[in-house]
């Protein structure tokens, strides 16, 4: 590209900034939320999430400060998109063993269907969360799971099918530990136990089993020869 068309492209981008600057702004997240998945925090230059937009360097600074806000807006993003994903479900009105199994359902699918997320997480847990967004704009959106898991298991203690001495947050990170592991790992596992559990069927069976082992947890006996093959 020489200068000229650098100089219409540039006007172009000053345009739709002045037009539409939340899609200018959702285009830089997904342009750096690609770019993050593939090289890590520290891998990841400005110039380059620059150049798979139509914005300047000097755009993204406005819209988030600096490389580290970029990353933390990313991060706040994906999990927010999560978030979003996991209230469509609707599971209030489903039976409490019924809402419980479609979640765990739901996060494996998610998990699998959603890599760049399970990447940004694991990138960030190398740096031991040291570029997290501020406890609150994290804590507060996120609780949103957790609120659902506590209706959840309420109406299953009520129903006498779950078993007390339960928290909400541990069955959340029950249901995330076995889906995240899916994903995380999957490239050193099929490296050394091959690609069986991977395929189509295995992650149909592996699904069912995640869902199986999570009610088992929770079901009182009683409920658990019931509700269970």
């Amino acid at each position: 590209m020489d200068e000229a068309d650098e100089d219409i492209a540039a006007d172009g981008a000053r345009r739709r900034w002045k037009q539409d600057p939340e899609a200018v702004r959702a285009d830089i997240l997904g342009a750096a939320r690609k770019l993050f998945a593939q090289k890590g925090y520290s891998g990841a230059r400005i110039e380059e999430i620059a150049a798979l937009t139509a914005c300047s360097k000097r755009m993204i600074y406005y819209y988030f400060g600096d490389k580290e806000g970029l990353w933390r807006a990313v991060l706040a993003e994906a999990y927010r998109r999560t978030r979003e994903a996991e209230e469509a479900l609707d599971l209030h009105g489903l039976p409490p063993a019924e809402a419980l199994r479609r979640l765990a359902d739901f996060t494996f699918e998610n998990h699998a269907a959603r890599r760049d997320f399970i990447r940004l997480v694991m990138i960030e847990n190398v740096h031991e969360g040291a570029h997290m967004p501020q406890a609150d704009e994290m804590s507060g959106p996120n609780l949103s799971v957790i609120r659902l898991l506590e209706d959840i298991y309420r109406r299953g203690l009520a129903a006498g099918i779950f078993r007390p001495g339960l928290t909400p947050l541990e069955l959340h990170w029950q249901i995330s530990a076995l889906s995240y592991f899916n994903v995380a790992n999957q490239a050193t596992f099929s490296r050394i136990f091959g690609d069986a559990l991977f395929t189509p069927e295995g992650q149909a069976r592996l699904k069912r089993q995640v869902g199986e082992s999570l009610l088992r947890f929770v079901l009182t006996p009683e409920a658990a020869a019931r509700e269970l093959p």
